[in-house]
C-alpha cells in the first residue's frame, strides 16, 4: 500500500440536490447551455486562490505548491487525510485543491487510470447506492440530466482499473460546503469552479492515486 509520505507535495457522493422531482438523462447539453452553467457556478471576478463564496477553510482553496522529486507530471494524488488533491505539473510543482472523500468504508484507496472525462455529465446512482439508501437514490434510478444540481456537477473524471469502470469519479459537486469532509458514496468531490480549472489539464490515460485515509496516518520507513 502506498502511503501519504510517498507523495505529499510540500506547501510553501451523499448527493444532496435541490430538485423537487427527478430529471432523467435523455439529452446532451448544447455548447450554449454548458457555457451558461459554467458562468452560473463560477463566482464573479473569480480568483481561484481567493474567491470563497462557499465558506471553505482557506487551506482548501487552490494553491500551487512544490512537489516531491520523482512524481510524474500529469498524475493525480489524493491525500485522504488532509483532503487534498494534487495535480503534478512539469517543473516540480503541483496544483493543490481541497476535496471531499467518501464516508467510512465507501472510500476505496487504490491506483486508477482516468479513461474518460466529460463536461457536464449525466449521473446515475449505482445499484448498491439505491439498495443502501432507496429513499435518497431510487427516484434517480433512470439517470439525471446534466446541470448545476446534478450530483457529478460540471466536470467528471472517470476512474478505471484496466478496462473496468469502477464507477468512482473525481467530480464537481452541487454541495461545495462538503469539501474538506467525508460526504460522498465513493467519489472524490471538488468545488465546480475548481474542477473546471483542473479539467483541461488532465489527460485521458493519466493515473490517479487515491491514498488510504487510515493507512497513511502512520508514517512508514
Amino acid at each position: 500500500m502506498v502511503t501519504r509520505r510517498h507523495f505529499l507535495a510540500l506547501s510553501g457522493s451523499l448527493f444532496s440536490a435541490s430538485l423537487s422531482s427527478p430529471v432523467f438523462a435523455k439529452t446532451w447539453p448544447t455548447k450554449a447551455e454548458k457555457a451558461a452553467w459554467d458562468a452560473q457556478v463560477t463566482p464573479i471576478n473569480y480568483d481561484p486562490a481567493t474567491s470563497n463564496p462557499w465558506g471553505l477553510h482557506p487551506r482548501l482553496l487552490p494553491q500551487r505548491v512544490l512537489a516531491n522529486d520523482g512524481l510524474r507530471p500529469g498524475d493525480i494524488h489524493v491525500d485522504a487525510i488532509a483532503r487534498y488533491l494534487y495535480h503534478i505539473e512539469e517543473g516540480g510543482t503541483a496544483m493543490r485543491y481541497g476535496v471531499a472523500i467518501a464516508k467510512g468504508d465507501l472510500y476505496e484507496p487504490g491506483t486508477y487510470t482516468i479513461r474518460r472525462k466529460i463536461e457536464w455529465p449525466h449521473w446515475t446512482p449505482t445499484q448498491s447506492m439505491i439498495e443502501r439508501d432507496p429513499e435518497a437514490y431510487e427516484r434517480f434510478a433512470d439517470g439525471m440530466e446534466p446541470g448545476p444540481n446534478n450530483a457529478l456537477g460540471s466536470r467528471a473524471l472517470y476512474l478505471f482499473v484496466g478496462d473496468r469502470d469502477t464507477y468512482l469519479r473525481i467530480h464537481g459537486t452541487p454541495s461545495p460546503r462538503s469539501i474538506g469532509g467525508r460526504a460522498s458514496s465513493g467519489c472524490v468531490r471538488m468545488v465546480m469552479a475548481h474542477i473546471n480549472d483542473l479539467y483541461p489539464n488532465v489527460a485521458v490515460g493519466s493515473t490517479a492515486f487515491l491514498y488510504s485515509a487510515e493507512d497513511s496516518v502512520t508514517a512508514r520507513s
